[in-house]
């Protein structure tokens, strides 16, 4: 017999996911800092994250004296976000959102942010083009948004996996992420994620099913050319080398795009 794992969503376990990710939180918050040094029109320390999950750039951005705006449709990962922000004495604006629906807010942003093919949840081209339009209309004129994704190739048939070892806090996890191959026709791409969680000498598992949105790179111009408020001016991969900058292609996959906004 296989292992069994538990269907559950993976998003209700905030403080797992934040174990299996934060390992690069500091670099990221980094990356962005430089590239609003180096591309953002405006001079303030406004940020807006959409779909900020458990909440560990809400934390760094606000320790290093940003004004944070973090939205999550899912209220467990805000709650993390807010027991954390408390506990570290720290200061945030958090709302529960759709990455598609406009800002409810009035405030305009220096900054915006989604990382980690977060944005590939919108499964479809007018979700994806409402959401771009929704964070352009959040920023200033000169406010940068810095989106990555990871683009797919469509010749490819092999199924891709991705694993993480972590600890924290007594707990050993081991996070083993598959996909599919994407059907170009649908433009969606099978993932599963499993957890396996050891603590107290006892194992808990745990797996997430969900379709992300295929993308290649004339995809994404395409998407692109859709929101003229925005001009990319540059991409980079999750490397995250300020000295690596590249073209928008297929042959770099893992993309991270900086967007400016007229």
């Amino acid at each position: 017999m296989g292992t069994t794992f538990e269907q559950t969503d993976w998003y209700d376990l905030p403080a797992l996911y934040d174990i299996v990710f934060d390992v690069d939180t500091r670099r990221e918050a980094d990356f962005l800092e430089s590239m609003q040094s180096r591309f953002g029109g405006t001079r303030g320390k406004r940020v807006l994250e959409p779909a900020c999950g458990s909440g560990r750039l809400v934390c760094e951005l606000a320790r290093r004296g940003w004004k944070v705006h973090g939205t999550d449709l899912n209220e467990r990962m805000l709650a993390y976000t807010r027991e954390r922000l408390a506990k570290e004495g720290l200061r945030a604006t958090l709302c529960q959102a759709d990455m598609s629906a406009p800002l409810s807010n009035s405030t305009r942003f220096d900054l915006a942010h989604c990382l980690v093919s977060t944005f590939k949840y919108l499964t479809t081209e007018s979700s994806a083009r409402d959401h771009l339009r929704s964070v352009a209309a959040s920023l200033k004129t000169g406010g940068l948004y810095v989106l990555g994704f990871h683009l797919s190739d469509y010749h490819d048939t092999k199924i891709c996996r991705e694993r993480w070892v972590e600890k924290r806090d007594g707990k050993h996890v081991v996070c083993n992420i598959q996909s599919w191959p994407p059907d170009r026709t649908t433009r969606l791409e099978r993932v599963r994620s499993r957890l396996t969680v050891t603590e107290g000498g006892r194992k808990r598992r745990s797996e997430t099913h969900w379709n992300f949105r295929s993308y290649n790179a004339r995809e994404v111009r395409s998407l692109l050319a859709t929101v003229p408020e925005f001009e990319h001016l540059a991409t980079f991969d999750f490397t995250y080398d300020l000295a690596a900058e590249r073209e928008l292609s297929d042959v770099q996959l893992d993309s991270v795009l900086i967007l400016r906004r007229h």
